[in-house]
């Protein structure tokens, strides 16, 4: 004999593993969507790393400047412009990235965002964080492009207050160098005045004044700089911490940072996480769920049913 309220429970309990099946299934799509993420980022660092170096100049054209792709600019520093992206972490340590512009062209006012690595942050009421020495003259820089400089997710961008705003213009009142989360690069052209590529580069080897270690290269009367292209040679790490030349990566490959001029700069860069074979195995976990919550949905049904056939063979009560 059945309980009472037996019904209402079934219901219930065939509503509740319903919405399981549905919140399980399509948690397993979502890491799917995730894994094709991932496993898109990793062709495009493959794809990026695999291209000759390219010279970047004012010249460039759109479609060689491929995100992950090794490129070599020279030109001017202008560390007036200079600009500290705070909460930058590396390995553990809170710090700021050292962004500043490199001048390509001083008739066009043509430059290239370079990151020139990372420095720990000060504590509170030690002041500012003391900047390295900016190289004078023209220098070869040469590093990883991308198309953009990695953002920080802000709290208070949800309210609409943006409580690290880059200034209207730089330089900055009173010489101090600006401390934001983010930098959009059309924000930062308009505050500079310059021609900005649609590229950032972050920096991975010691800058070089041009014209030494066998390259030639010739200033113009405004600052131009041109430079026959050189063979630049990059080394990629592996996580076993094998190296292989000339750009070739493996899954997780990237290339060898260094100190540069001795100026206590960390270019370790931060890599975008590219195991998407983890993204599949919870799918397949979510999915497995799923399918366990679909055949329960079954058993409480065929029990119902069988009850219900039950109570329909005993007939009428006396």
């Amino acid at each position: 004999m059945a309980r009472p309220h037996s019904t209402r429970y079934t219901v219930a309990a065939l509503l509740l593993l319903g919405i399981a099946v549905v919140i399980l299934v399509s948690l397993g799509q979502w890491q799917l969507r995730r894994s094709d993420e991932r496993r898109a980022i990793l062709d495009a660092i493959e794809a990026g790393r695999k291209q000759a170096p390219v010279m970047l100049t004012p010249a460039t054209p759109s479609d060689d400047l491929t995100p992950w792709r090794v490129a070599q600019a020279t030109g001017v520093w202008q560390p007036q412009f200079s600009v500290l992206l705070d909460n930058r972490n590396h390995e553990g340590r809170p710090g700021y990235w050292l962004a500043t512009p490199l001048l390509l062209d001083a008739s066009s006012r043509q430059a290239v965002l370079v990151l020139r690595g990372w420095l720990p942050r000060v504590m509170p009421g030690q002041g500012d964080p003391a900047l390295p020495a900016t190289p004078q003259g023209p220098q070869i820089i040469t590093g990883e492009m991308a198309d953009r400089v990695p953002r920080m997710f802000e709290l208070w961008s949800l309210g609409g207050q943006d409580q690290s705003a880059l200034p209207a213009t730089l330089p900055a009142t009173g010489g101090k160098v600006p401390q934001v989360q983010n930098l959009p690069l059309d924000a930062y052209a308009r505050a500079t005045g310059l021609n900005l590529l649609p590229v950032v580069l972050a920096q991975s080897s010691q800058s070089g004044q041009s014209g030494q270690s066998g390259q030639t290269s010739q200033s113009g009367q405004n600052g131009q700089t041109s430079q026959s292209s050189p063979d630049v040679q990059t080394r990629q790490t592996s996580p076993g911490g094998q190296t292989s030349p000339g750009g070739q990566t493996g899954q997780n490959a990237q290339p060898s940072q260094a100190d540069g001029d001795g100026d206590g700069l960390v270019r370790d860069w931060p890599q975008p996480s590219v195991d998407f074979q983890k993204n599949t195995s919870y799918a397949i976990q979510w999915f497995a769920f799923g399918l366990i919550a679909a055949i329960a949905w079954l058993v409480v049904l065929g029990g119902a049913i069988k009850r219900m056939r039950q109570r329909a063979g005993q007939g009428p009560r006396a």
